[in-house]
């Protein structure tokens, strides 16, 4: 069994997917609008560009979002993606460039538990939580 978050947007995907690509160097896999696939009749013709299947790989993690509908889409709530980084030159790196434009709720920072932990949310309104424990 493997999770693998699947994040939802209000029209925001293609940007943020391309945004996570970079913040990460990962690699996106799949962008498939709705136009592109056999949905292209269910949705307005101007919500058609938008995406209905996007995967980004980060190593061997996946991450996954779509565009959903304006009168179903809801602002995520309730979670945090919580990224475990080792390298806490890598955890500042990410934080800064993730949290770029969006909200941080707390700076990246000593806790009890980790080296680093900080807490964000991001510029296309996903919550995330950075936390480093380096390596020993």
């Amino acid at each position: 069994m493997k999770l693998n978050p699947h994040l939802s947007f209000g029209g925001q995907c293609e940007a943020a997917f391309q945004f996570y690509e970079r913040c990460f160097g990962g690699k996106i896999l799949t962008m498939l609008t709705y136009g592109n696939s056999p949905m292209t009749e269910q949705v307005p013709p101007e919500w058609r560009g938008k995406i209905v299947h996007a995967t980004l790989t980060v190593g061997d993690n996946v991450l996954m979002g779509a565009d959903v509908l304006p009168e179903q889409y809801e602002k995520p709530k309730g979670f945090q993606v919580l990224l475990d980084i080792n390298d806490p030159v890598d955890a500042e790196r990410i934080f800064q460039a993730l949290s770029e434009n969006g909200t941080v709720q707390m700076p990246l920072q000593k806790t009890f538990w980790a080296d680093l932990f900080g807490v964000f949310v991001d510029q296309y309104g996903i919550p995330w939580e950075i936390n480093c424990t380096a390596a020993q």
